[in-house]
């Protein structure tokens, strides 16, 4: 996955993060960390415009770049359907079959709380500053 790759959900271009409720938008971007992480960092609200795209991505850098880190970045995320939940749930199975251990970074505490009932380790959910 190229570094610095930006992409957008739906009809809205990537270059404007959404920072409000808006169900039909989000972005993200994709780099890789000095460490050879892959981040993958949501902005917005992750709903079922970008289920795709966003399990593509997920699958094809689990399987085929096989970091050894993969942080999905849920800081600027304010809200994720239960099709994305379910995803980011799957990549943390996906990942251990692929010996990349998956972390999802500073999701708020109804994102965690949906989380951890899909069925992502507690000790998953990374909080930072």
């Amino acid at each position: 996955m190229p570094a610095g790759h930006r992409s957008s959900y739906g009809d809205r271009v990537g270059e404007q993060p959404v920072t409000t409720g808006d169900a039909r938008a989000g972005d993200l971007e994709v780099r890789t960390a000095d460490d050879g992480s892959v981040i993958i960092h949501l902005r917005g609200s992750v709903g079922p415009e970008c289920a795709v795209e966003l399990r593509q991505l997920v699958v094809r850098t689990v399987r085929h770049v096989r970091p050894l880190r993969l942080i999905l970045d849920l800081t600027e995320v304010v809200a994720v359907d239960p099709i994305n939940v379910g995803t980011l749930a799957a990549a943390c199975v996906v990942g251990d079959d692929h010996q990349v251990v998956v972390f999802l970074l500073n999701p708020g505490p109804e994102i965690a709380r949906r989380l951890v009932l899909a069925g992502v380790p507690a000790q998953r959910l990374r909080h930072q500053d």
